[in-house]
């Protein structure tokens, strides 16, 4: 019998994940991963976790993590932010903590096979979008390591959000933990990413607004309020149209602002490059933020830095962000975003 490793929460996509591997025949095993100091939050999930483990009779384990995770995912999440870049840390996650520790876990244990809730799909050795286009998370995978795509199941992947919600009305131990809340998107995070920044820096600094020509124009709260194409909560004397966020100059506590066309990038510098094919120039669709469209592109790799050259401009392009590439829906890889022009 084939053992698979079930990232487990207590939420409703691991339960009906851990309950769909067994019901194939799995011999299934649970781990809570702690990542963030969040106490009640995770002795809350624990208990979840326990819960749904006793219900179907498997066993949990609890892997503290949150060193790494700190070094890892947090402390880059807080140094981007200082740079003036707009970070995913979920992206960076997902590379070095769920699908990095979670399978060296696994490895410890001799076990095969790892799942999680997660809303794609892998066929053929590649990821692809989930069914659920609204509820696919493909481009949070754009940076794991291609040799973890065998040894990853994804239950979840041809499901639609609310049919996963209406089996789950099935399994009788939802019914107790059930919660209405969906997990948040960055899981650290409880309500701005301000307050979490603010636990380590003055964040509310004021300082100068400038316009493309360099001239000060208005003034702002502080850089780390805002990301490229915000188009509130900062001052431009005169206006008599919206201005947005264009760059930021971390180092002078500067926003460069301009009008909404000076948004539009065409010409992406990338680096970081992680991909799933062996091609250093090809053609795709690119999504340059998460809930953005795929533009159409072309891509050239050099080494480990590379061009994108999209066919339509993209609007609000932000460094530290990640561009992730797509053959309809097969998922190509991804990289991050380190200037544009």
């Amino acid at each position: 019998m084939k053992r698979v490793l079930v990232g487990l929460s207590g939420g409703v996509d691991s339960t009906v994940t851990a309950v769909l591997l067994q019901k194939q025949g799995y011999r299934v095993e649970g781990v809570y991963m702690v990542m963030h100091d969040i106490d009640k939050l995770n002795s809350t999930n624990i208990a979840k976790a326990k819960k749904v483990a006793d219900y179907l009779g498997i066993k949990l384990h609890i892997l503290n993590i949150q060193e790494s995770f700190k070094s890892e995912v947090y402390d880059y999440f807080v140094e981007s932010y200082k740079s003036g870049l707009t970070p995913n840390p979920c992206v960076v996650c997902n590379r070095r903590i769920k699908f990095g520790k979670m399978l060296e876990f696994a490895d410890s244990l001799g076990i095969e096979y790892i799942a999680t809730g997660h809303y794609v799909d892998v066929r053929d050795g590649y990821i692809y979008k989930g069914k659920d286009l609204s509820k696919d998370q493909s481009y949070f995978l754009a940076r794991i390591d291609p040799k973890v795509i065998p040894r990853v199941i994804f239950p979840l992947g041809r499901w639609i959000k609310s049919d996963v919600k209406e089996y789950a009305k099935g399994i009788e131990v939802l019914k107790e933990i059930a919660t209405q809340n969906e997990s948040s998107e960055i899981c650290f995070v409880e309500n701005s990413y301000v307050d979490i920044l603010s636990r380590h820096i003055n964040t509310n600094r004021p300082g100068v607004v400038k316009d493309l020509e360099g001239n000060a124009v208005g003034e702002h709260k502080g850089f780390m309020h805002y990301t490229i194409g915000k188009r509130r909560g900062f001052f431009v004397r005169g206006a008599q149209e919206p201005h947005f966020v264009v760059d930021i100059d971390a180092k002078n506590n500067t926003l460069i602002v301009g009008k909404r066309e000076d948004l539009a990038k065409k010409e992406i510098i990338i680096t970081n490059i992680n991909l799933f094919q062996k091609s250093s120039d090809f053609n795709c669709e690119v999504k340059v933020r998460y809930r953005t469209e795929g533009i159409e592109a072309n891509v050239k790799i050099d080494k480990d830095i590379g061009l994108i050259s999209l066919k339509e401009p993209a609007f609000g392009v932000a460094k530290g962000q990640f561009a992730v590439f797509y053959d309809g829906d097969r998922l190509l890889g991804g990289a991050e975003i380190i200037d544009v022009l």
